[in-house]
């Protein structure tokens, strides 16, 4: 009977190298242009289209995103500066539709913070509706705690999750 050769670990590990380099890319000899920026002339500045998301959002300069204390969801003087900006904004594009996204930190139930974040949606569509805009351009949804944009188990953390976000949708 013939005798098997038994392969070394230092063999398997130079067949696998091989075998792998093989399989790798080669970097190209020269790099793809960069990016052309749009010149759009129909574009705001920053590349912003008028009454799109991104427009809102520079406009805005923090203001699509208002805070709460903790368990709260009452609109304080300077939420109600925020969205008076919106407001602004929203006066110049009447066709235009919002979401406010109601949020929560990680702290309570799943169902208490979907209530809370709702609560807190609500709020800011009332303010807004107050101000004069047709409460049928604004729907709410809450996420609770499941979209936090802070990451952390500290007040820090809990403060910025706290919130209420206007997202334009049309």
């Amino acid at each position: 009977m013939p005798s098997t050769a038994k392969l070394t670990p230092a063999a398997l590990l130079l067949a696998g190298s091989l075998a792998l380099s093989a399989c790798a890319s080669k970097a190209p000899k020269e790099l793809p242009p960069d990016p052309v920026p749009v010149t759009d002339s129909s574009e705001g500045s920053l590349g912003a289209v008028p009454g799109s998301q991104a427009d809102f959002v520079r406009t805005m300069m923090g203001d699509d995103t208002i805070y709460f204390d903790t368990d709260r969801y009452n609109i304080d003087s300077v939420d109600a500066a925020a969205l008076g900006k919106q407001a602004a904004w929203l006066g110049r594009y009447p066709n235009k539709r919002v979401t406010i996204e109601g949020h929560a930190d990680e702290r309570g139930t799943r169902d208490y913070n979907l209530a809370l974040g709702e609560r807190r949606a609500n709020a800011a569509k009332n303010h807004l509706a107050s101000l004069g805009i047709d409460p049928m351009r604004i729907t709410t949804v809450s996420y609770g705690k499941e979209r936090p944009v802070a990451l952390g188990s500290d007040e820090s953390a809990w403060a910025q999750n706290r919130r209420a976000v206007t997202v334009t949708i049309d």
